[in-house]
């Protein structure tokens, strides 16, 4: 008999992400494209950064959230 892994909580696995110190900090979070994907999907982790203000990346397969509503330049 194979055992089912019940689908990740939406909710809880954004409120645990956006609980990390580096967020109540203003800094940066960064997580796997391919684990997000697998979890939750990229449209729903897009939802909360606009949602919140954030802004994101992606660079070498992982998802660079910057937890910061202010402005942001690249510099090279």
């Amino acid at each position: 008999m194979t055992e089912t892994v019940p689908p990740p909580d939406r909710d809880r696995w954004l409120r645990e992400i956006f609980s990390a110190q580096a967020v109540r900090r203003g800094g940066v979070v960064r997580r796997s494209v391919r684990w997000v994907e697998q979890e939750i999907g990229t449209d729903a982790l897009v939802s909360e950064v606009r949602r919140r203000g954030f802004h994101m990346l992606e660079a070498g397969g992982q998802y660079l959230i910057i937890c910061n509503p202010g402005q942001f330049r690249i510099i090279c």
